[in-house]
């Protein structure tokens, strides 16, 4: 059988021993193309996982990847990447509309009159709009996280 090693942990704790990968290899007993493989993420099996539990003189599951905390822990990436995409593309919307009202008060003081006027409101609500949705989009995923924190 297959297990997820997690291979961060086992690279920190390895590293924060000042061991080599040959070091825990031989504490372990199993080959150091093994240890490498494990530490760069790949799977492995249930004796590999023992092996390395013992020199490191941890119960076994300390050493693997739980599936749920696991997807947890990307769905709250994914969500974070999403908003920080949505506040960067507001930041972005918002020095446009900065330099376009800038260019069009200009056009409209060079012209005397107010040509300009209609598309300013427009382009300030479209903005605003921009803004609400990025409002309401952090009201949402904070109310999910504190409800996911009180379940």
């Amino acid at each position: 059988m297959q297990f997820y090693a997690d291979a961060a942990k086992i690279k920190r704790w390895r590293e924060e021993r000042h061991w080599s990968q040959e070091h825990l290899a031989d504490l372990a007993g199993i080959g150091l193309r093994t240890i490498q493989r494990v530490e760069q993420g790949e799977k492995a099996s249930g004796e590999t996982l023992k092996a390395l539990a013992a020199a490191f003189d941890v119960d076994v599951m300390a050493l693997t990847v739980d599936a749920q905390s696991e997807a947890r822990a990307q769905s709250r990436q994914k969500v974070a990447r999403k908003g920080a995409a949505l506040r960067l593309s507001f930041w972005i919307s918002l020095a446009s509309y900065l330099f376009g009202m800038v260019l069009f008060t200009g056009i409209n003081i060079g012209t005397g009159s107010h040509v300009m006027m209609w598309a300013m409101i427009w382009w300030t609500v479209g903005t605003a709009g921009h803004g609400l949705a990025v409002v309401l989009y952090e009201l949402v995923t904070r109310h999910k996280a504190l409800m996911g924190a009180q379940e």
